[in-house]
This record gives structure tokens, C-alpha cells and sequence, in this order.
């Protein structure tokens, strides 16, 4: 093995000067890595404010827009009727004991697989359809803003490789949905809530929201909403039950 002769000093092996200087390059690389990291923290950081904060500004004019439409049409002697619901949110309230084979396999297709496990979808004709045959083992509505900040932040887990992992970091949105420019939880509230373009990723990145028993407990989970019971649509009063089971 070659050696290098230090001046008035010990013999060094060459293989431990070659390990030295790939260390130096390993350790320079690594604090470049970081530097980079570090800067693109920081302007993500700067971005994810700016968004939020246009995110809000939208979220308060709809409101006010909202109140402005009720009162003109109160004026008028009239009422205002609510646009059509773009958004479902479901919840599973009964188990499988004595359950068509097909009404199974639809529930698997909800990603309903538990009791109490919850999923937001997008209103269209064949969801419609799947609920109504779905009917008396879910019940359903029209989650507001607060309702789902509120699942998201407390109960949201992603889907990431496969795994579920728990929304903890910006950076683990920024990985699974970063190419769809969804980089942080506000950016994925956004897109659940107006139900955009890139829902079904943002949808099917999140996991099925596990949900605890109602607070109070269920009415009669048998019966339809209608009739004094639990199953079925529920409309806007979804939100009082989300509280209770969050």
C-alpha cells in the first residue's frame, strides 16, 4: 500500500488521506444541502402566509356576500335559496350484520370500510346513486368551512407510500401533492372545501377520517333522518354531528 511520508512527522496510509478528503466533500455537500433547504423553507414559509391569507380574505367575502343576497331578498318579500351543495361529507353508522353483498362492495368503494370512519366526495350523479343504495348504513351532508378545517387539522392523515401518516408537516403534502401546487394543509382545505380541479388527488391523498361515537350518542341509527332516526341525508345539520363525533 502506498504511504505518504509526513514532514517530521508519522507515516500516513493513503487509504486514510482518500477517506479524509471524501469525508471533507460529504460534510461541504451536506451544509450546501442545508443552506438550500433552509432558503427554500424559508420562501415556502413566506408563500403558504401569503396564500392563507388570500384564502381568508376569499372565504369572508362569499360570507358577506352570502348575508348581502339573504337581506336583498328579504327586502323583496322573498327568501334566498342556497346554490346546490358541491360537497358530501359521509359517515359510516352501522356495521355489517345482515348487508347485501352489493351494498358491501360499495361501502368498500366509499373507502368506508368501519363504523364511524368518514370521507368527503364530490356531488355528482353516480355518488347520488351509490348513496341511495347505501342509505340506511350511512348518514350524510354539507360540511361548512369550520367542519372541515376542523377534520383536517385534527383528524387528517395522508396517504404517503402506501402508509398512513398523520398531516404533522407541510412538507409531507408538499411531497405527495407539490406537483398539483398543493404545498400545505391551508392549500388542501382549499381545494376539499371549493371542491377544484385537482380534488380527486387531494381527496384520495387524504385518508378515511377515523371518527369517535357521537357525543350524546345516535338517535335510532335504524330509522331515516326524516323520521326521528339517524340514517340518510342530513343536509346542513351534518356540522352538529361532526362536533359531536370530533
Amino acid at each position: 500500500m502506498a504511504e505518504v511520508q509526513a514532514k517530521g512527522g508519522p507515516v500516513v496510509p493513503e487509504s486514510v488521506l482518500k477517506k479524509r478528503k471524501r469525508n471533507e466533500e460529504w460534510a461541504l455537500k451536506k451544509k450546501e444541502e442545508l443552506a438550500a433547504l433552509k432558503k427554500k423553507n424559508a420562501e415556502n414559509r413566506k408563500l403558504i402566509y401569503n396564500r392563507a391569507k388570500l384564502y381568508a380574505t376569499e372565504y369572508e367575502e362569499q360570507q358577506k356576500e352570502l348575508i348581502q343576497l339573504k337581506r336583498e331578498a328579504r327586502l323583496k318579500g322573498g327568501f334566498y335559496v342556497n346554490p346546490e351543495a358541491k360537497l358530501l361529507f359521509i359517515i359510516r353508522i352501522r356495521g355489517i350484520n345482515a348487508m347485501h353483498p352489493k351494498t358491501r362492495k360499495i361501502l368498500q368503494l366509499l373507502r368506508l370500510r368501519q363504523i364511524f370512519n368518514g370521507v368527503f366526495l364530490k356531488v355528482n350523479k353516480a355518488t347520488v346513486n351509490m348513496l341511495r343504495r347505501v342509505e340506511p348504513y350511512v348518514t350524510y351532508g354539507y360540511p361548512n368551512l369550520k367542519s372541515v378545517k376542523e377534520l383536517i387539522y385534527k383528524r387528517g392523515y395522508g396517504k404517503l407510500n402506501h402508509q398512513r401518516i398523520a398531516l404533522t408537516d407541510n412538507s409531507i403534502i408538499e411531497q405527495a401533492l407539490g406537483k398539483y401546487g398543493i404545498i400545505c394543509i391551508e392549500d388542501l382545505i382549499h381545494e376539499i372545501m371549493t371542491v377544484g380541479p385537482h380534488f380527486k388527488v387531494a381527496n384520495n391523498f387524504l385518508w378515511p377520517i377515523k371518527l369517535k361515537a357521537p357525543l350524546g350518542g345516535l338517535k335510532k341509527k335504524r330509522n331515516h333522518y326524516v323520521e326521528g332516526g339517524d340514517a340518510g341525508n342530513r343536509e346542513d345539520y351534518i356540522n352538529e354531528l361532526i362536533r359531536r363525533m370530533n
